[in-house]
């Protein structure tokens, strides 16, 4: 099946956008589709609540509706519809099994992301299998990982930045800066190439996953890189969140220090929440607060980071002073950015705390499906050998390096401003 090459209608990022306030309106209209349970113990309740028929009738309504928003995608890319019915399906079915899988409680006690488990079985498929040249050409991973950040945007609300507090803001901002230049110089140092070492830090200084993703976005970074990121960051989170309330309790530290050192280290936020537990409930309090506080920061840095990328690196669109003009800037710029603070915005002071209550919960699940579908994608075209080549040493020293310099960093912060 050869794959089609047509002039799209809008550019991807304009369709993510779109897509992305499409699946935002119909919410805040309460068309919204009820989410699937994925949440398991044992057997007993694997069949007769996941596979019951009620909640099997929910999984095909909601592939009916993303299936809806995915090939309207498609028609606006010019991209082959008969392609796109014959894969998404399979993405689709992959990721259901990957939110089966974290959904089990003894898996969720680990707090592994949805997210590891469809690129793991993605890496699997595409590792055992010889897919068809047509079938990876026709997965939108891109797309989808866009209208995810879009509907990012619909979280970070600017009230609750303010309810972080001083404290909490500040530290994420030292943190954050100085580690995303410390990470940066170390994996330039080790000759890891731009794209990747922007990827490595933003994901260690900010948020982890979340911050890759935007990252990547951002500069149109290689997806097999970000999965190599990623992965990193799903690697080292478990153990982080494991040893570092066991290292405060040796150190005396108070659990407010704790707390604001948990959160500003620890890369995902569930695994914040899961080491902050374990300490007790001002470190639980504190470090989900440092870890939002970061959190906001994610839009922020998104924004300077493809100003930057754009003005660095289009030396064939040079103006005549050597620089890209405002006009090239505009255009190399990532317009799924301007859905992320639209979203914000929108959640931020366009709507009733009411209506936000109603709608939040439903679209953190959808935003989740789309960053799932993505992963799922990257794993289907990606090859164990790309991932764990031996070119891969330096961005995983580099990535090492720079998380104990955020753990040595943040804890000096905490410890002052904490105390």
């Amino acid at each position: 099946m050869a794959a089609e090459n047509k002039m799209p209608l809008v550019t991807e990022d304009w369709t993510a956008v779109i897509l992305g306030f499409l699946i935002i309106f119909v919410t805040v209209a309460g068309l919204h589709i009820v989410f699937p349970a994925f949440s398991w113990s044992d057997s007993s309740v694997l069949a007769g609540k996941i596979f019951s028929g009620d909640n099997l009738t929910n999984i095909l309504l909601l592939l009916a509706g993303i299936m809806i928003v995915a090939a309207l995608g498609a028609l606006l890319l010019k991209r082959s519809l008969k392609a796109f019915l014959l894969t998404f399906p399979v993405v689709f079915l992959i990721s259901m099994i990957a939110l089966l899988f974290a959904g089990n409680s003894q898996v969720r006690s680990l707090n592994l992301e949805a997210v590891i488990f469809s690129l793991a079985l993605g890496l699997l498929i595409s590792n055992l299998f010889r897919l068809p040249d047509w079938f990876r050409q026709a997965l939108s991973t891109e797309l989808y990982v866009k209208i995810g950040l879009v509907l990012l945007g619909t979280s970070v609300i600017f009230s609750d930045i303010l309810k972080a507090g001083s404290f909490g803001l500040l530290q994420a901002l030292i943190v954050v800066v100085s580690v995303w230049y410390f990470a940066y110089w170390v994996c330039k140092k080790l000759k890891v190439d731009e794209e990747l070492r922007i990827m490595i830090a933003s994901a260690v200084s900010i948020c982890g996953v979340s911050a890759a993703i935007a990252t990547a976005g951002a500069i149109k970074g290689d997806t097999k890189k970000l999965s190599y990121v990623i992965s990193l960051v799903l690697v080292t989170a478990i153990p982080m969140m494991i040893g570092m309330p066991y290292l405060a309790k040796l150190m005396h530290l108070p659990e407010a220090v704790t707390g604001a050192w948990l959160g500003g280290s620890i890369d995902t936020t569930g695994a914040v929440v899961a080491s902050g537990t374990l300490v007790g409930e001002e470190a639980l309090k504190i470090s989900t607060i440092v870890k939002f506080a970061q959190n906001v920061l994610l839009g922020i840095a998104a924004f300077a980071i493809s100003v930057y990328w754009t003005y660095t690196n289009n030396q064939e669109a040079l103006g005549q002073n050597g620089k890209p003009t405002l006009g090239v800037i505009w255009e190399r710029f990532p317009k799924f950015v301007i859905g992320f603070l639209a979203a914000s915005l929108l959640f931020s002071f366009g709507l009733e705390k009411q209506t936000i209550d109603l709608v939040k919960e439903p679209l953190k699940h959808v935003q989740t499906l789309w960053f799932v579908l993505a992963f799922t994608s990257i794993g289907l075209e990606t090859r164990f050998a790309d991932l764990f080549h031996h070119d891969n040493r330096k961005p995983l020293y580099g990535f090492l390096i720079a998380q104990g310099f955020n753990i040595i960093v943040t804890l000096i912060v905490a410890a002052v401003l904490f105390r």
